[in-house]
């Protein structure tokens, strides 16, 4: 069992959730994924490893580990909620509208703006979410909102 995995339990026990075997593969599952997948995905990975896991199990786990504060839920604009540990390093996302590709990326001149914002308007920053919706370069036909 990885780290991640078992830091997703430590997180449970501390919550006082109890960790089912199926909520175990489900946080190994979570753990594992590089990508931001929905509660489907998540149902087809976790069930290739115990197919008795059922698609209302994956949604109840979910939901408990977001309101644990384990887990995080994304809206990229496509109608679905992803979803990716809580606990990891501050990143914003771009999401390409034609791929649906979702890029992680950390930019210190866009935190230090964010920064300067918060604090031009006489305020403290304590926590941001960026998303940014974007097409590639040599897209056409694209709509573009402003």
């Amino acid at each position: 069992m990885g780290d991640l995995t078992r830091e997703i339990e430590r997180l449970c026990d501390e919550k006082g959730l109890r960790m089912t075997e199926q909520r175990r593969v489900i946080a190994r599952v979570i753990a594992e994924s590089d990508d931001h997948p929905d509660v489907e995905e998540l149902h087809r990975r976790a069930s290739a490893i115990d197919r008795r896991i059922s698609i209302s199990t994956v949604y109840r786990t979910v939901r408990l580990l977001e309101e644990a504060g384990i887990i995080e839920r994304h809206d990229f604009k496509d109608g679905r909620s992803r979803y990716e540990e809580a606990g990891e390093d501050h990143h914003d996302h771009l999401i390409d509208l034609q791929s649906g590709e979702i890029v992680e990326f950390v930019n210190e001149e866009i935190e230090r703006l964010q920064e300067r914002i918060a604090r031009e308007l006489g305020y403290r920053l304590v926590d941001h979410r960026l998303e940014l919706y974007a097409v590639p370069l040599d897209a056409k036909d694209v709509p573009v909102k402003k």
